[in-house]
């Protein structure tokens, strides 16, 4: 791992605020297995996907952690709730830190027909 990537690490004091919130591992099915990714790396591996936008196939190159692993925790982590656990305590954190609006909210978006995307049981334009 090169000093740019070394940069995607998670840092002791973040470590420190997400490691409690980790769910408990489950058994693996077949009793015995390789050992797990440790956990810090999977998140770091995780946190660099989310940065940077790179596919998960790319981590392999990094270094920090496997692919499939990084995916598979994930995967497993987001149906435990833990991103939504992060995100709430980030966000009280930046609440105390910079007061946030509560009752100013705003939210926008566009959902559009594809200009090319053809019709229905028609054939696909090129």
């Amino acid at each position: 791992m090169n000093k740019s990537q070394a940069k995607y690490l998670i840092s002791d004091e973040l470590w420190a605020k997400i490691e409690p919130l980790l769910p408990a591992r489950p058994p693996h099915p077949l009793g015995c297995h390789n050992p797990r990714v440790a956990d810090r790396k999977a998140m770091s591996a995780i946190f660099f996907v989310l940065k940077t936008g790179c596919q998960w196939q790319a981590l392999d190159a990094t270094g920090i952690c496997n692919h499939s692993s990084a995916h598979r925790r994930f995967q497993e982590w987001t149906k435990a709730g833990l991103f939504e656990a992060i995100w709430a305590i980030a966000l009280d954190h930046y609440d105390e830190l910079k007061k946030i609006n509560w009752r100013w909210q705003s939210l926008d978006g566009a959902l559009g027909k594809a200009p090319l995307g053809g019709e229905k049981n028609r054939a696909k334009s090129d």
